[in-house]
């Protein structure tokens, strides 16, 4: 995984970084290549996140190769490039040979810890959906990395098998606990404990005999963790596993030709990315264009201001671009005082030694924070090679705010797609999916528990990328943001339908008797309608929730939930 990240990247940054400085001087010519350049990265970026740092790399290499002079012949920039991410990849790797399997129990391990905090939590509604989101992400990452690696192995690792036995053998507890959340009585203490001391085995590599000291259930939630619990430690326990009744959950991936064949065939035909590429083809062409009228003293911090501000898997471009200009003016007043205090020689390493933990330490904080906290460094290294002091701060003062008006104008007010954007399409594909999922679930053809697990792992995948699909939007200025804003409820009420569901069907399996297909057929329609509605709109409104049934049945806090969200589907 480590080489995969670091070196496709590098490799990127090598190839942007050659063609920028064999177009170097050479005027409209270096323009055109560079926009060719920004539509290829923009398009790229659109795969996944592996693409998406490898088309920046491939973007921002080439703004600097097209923008300054490289020393020697025009291989040698991108073989410096290359030796610098190979040191770092070396570096990575260095603790391999010890470390062999350590990363896939670690994450298996860590998915128990998050499962036992959601068992603690199902009496606590705040705490419970915080931590069946964390349990969403741990899942989806131990999956992606185990299933990655078994490709490889062709499933013929004992250890993977094993430990994907023991990643797959969890998941009855995930099922349980939305049963015990919907009955709002709080878990015995033993049961999250037992889940704990089960990732303390699985991190470890125990396989002796575990003693888990559980009480005796009483009720059909209680029975249904129990039962689940009990089938986890005999997994967890059990020193070899046949590889041939190991099911993969999500399916094991293609091999990587195929995968990568696979997005490039789709890259080529995508719509997005095709609207993509084309918005930052649009704003690098804009900027290469003004920097060859216009004489500015850094011309290639205009493209790369917007090769930054223009990433809209980083976030809302608008926001962005304010925060980016805002981060700049916070950042060169710390770069003023440094640059016209500090004298140059040896005092830069002690000036530096304290400026550049600052970058880590307030990326988390935001994106303007982050500029903040760059912007001194980047000038302070610019005066190490250039030595002209003060005379960096109206550059890159004004050079920023050029990049950031070319990306508002440019890559966003001139696209209506980015402020008309309907934010309900998504949630409207996963309410469809719901449906299928209560169909698949009680309908008159369930699927089978492997089908119906895939289903579900599925749905909540789409539904954690769709949150933070909304949480983008919601830094939107209007109507974007207020839209999101206002369907954001309707996204909690999707994720509570699939627990009611997940719980439904746990307590069936313990006993409860199941409901009938009317009830399910009206269940099933309702979804349906509410979707179909949802991609007929911009804004939420008002439906019918005739949602009916005995009171007894196990789907009533399922009807419950639909009624909710149909409720919610009106206007404010």
């Amino acid at each position: 995984m480590r080489i995969l990240n670091i070196a496709v990247p590098q490799l990127f940054g090598a190839i942007g970084i050659a063609l920028g400085s064999l177009v170097f001087g050479h005027g409209w010519v270096a323009v055109a290549v560079v926009t060719v350049v920004a539509l290829v990265s923009g398009m790229i970026s659109t795969i996944g996140a592996v693409a998406s740092v490898s088309g920046l790399l491939l973007l921002l290499n080439a703004v600097v190769g097209a923008g300054l002079p490289m020393p020697g012949e025009w291989w040698l920039a991108p073989l410096l490039v290359s030796g610098g991410g190979l040191l770092v990849l070396l570096l990575a790797l260095l603790a391999w040979p010890l470390r062999g399997g350590v990363p896939e129990r670690a994450a298996v391990a860590d998915t128990y810890r998050t499962v036992a905090d959601l068992l603690a939590a199902t009496d606590r509604p705040e705490a419970y959906d915080e931590a069946r989101h964390t349990v969403t992400q741990s899942l989806n990452q131990s999956y992606d990395l185990i299933l990655a690696r078994r490709t490889r192995h062709h499933g013929r690792s004992p250890e993977l098998t094993r430990l994907l036995a023991q990643l797959n053998a969890v998941i009855p507890v995930v099922e349980a606990a939305p049963a015990v959340h919907l009955s709002g009585r709080p878990l015995p203490p033993e049961l999250p404990e037992g889940v704990r001391h089960l990732a303390q085995a699985v991190e470890t590599g125990y396989t002796g005999p575990i003693g888990l000291d559980l009480p005796t259930p009483t009720t059909e939630t209680t029975r249904a963790v129990d039962h689940a619990l009990r089938h986890a430690a005999d997994v967890v326990a059990a020193p070899d596993v046949d590889p041939r009744g190991i099911d993969d959950r999500l399916g094991r991936p293609a091999a990587l030709g195929i995968r990568a064949a696979r997005a490039a065939r789709n890259v080529a035909l995508s719509a997005a990315s095709w609207r993509y590429g084309l918005r930052l083809a649009l704003c690098i062409g804009v900027a290469q264009v003004l920097v060859s009228i216009v004489p500015v003293s850094r011309s290639y911090w205009v493209a790369l201001t917007i090769t930054f501000v223009m990433k809209p898997d980083f976030g809302s471009v608008f926001s962005r671009a304010l925060l980016r200009a805002l981060g700049t003016v916070a950042g060169l007043v710390v770069a003023a005082a440094v640059l016209s205090q500090v004298p140059r020689g040896w005092w830069d390493v002690p000036v530096m030694l304290v400026l550049a933990p600052l970058i880590p330490a307030l990326t988390p904080r935001g994106y303007g924070y982050q500029t903040a906290a760059i912007t001194p460094v980047i000038l302070l290294l610019s005066d190490v090679l250039n030595h002209e002091g003060t005379d960096l701060l109206l550059p890159r003062l004004l050079d920023s705010l050029m990049g950031c008006g070319i990306a508002l104008v440019a890559g966003y007010l001139l696209w209506p797609e980015s402020w008309h954007t309907r934010v309900g399409d998504r949630l409207a594909d996963a309410v469809a999916d719901t449906a299928r999922y209560v169909e698949g679930a009680f309908g008159a053809e369930a699927v089978d528990p492997p089908a119906r697990a895939r289903m579900r792992r599925r749905l909540y995948r789409d539904l954690s990328v769709i949150r933070t699909e909304f949480q983008r939007a919601l830094t939107e200025p209007p109507p974007t943001g207020s839209r999101a804003a206002a369907w954001w409820p309707l996204v909690v009420a999707v994720e509570r339908i699939v627990d009611a569901t997940t719980a439904a069907r746990v307590r069936v399996r313990h006993g409860a008797a199941p409901p009938s297909q009317a009830e399910v057929g009206q269940v099933i329609r309702q979804l349906r309608e509410l979707s179909d509605g949802l991609r007929q709109v911009d804004v939420l409104y008002a439906v019918r929730t005739d949602l009916t049934g005995p009171s007894g049945s196990v789907l009533e806090p399922l009807r419950q939930e639909v009624a909710a969200a149909r409720a919610i589907a009106s206007p404010r």
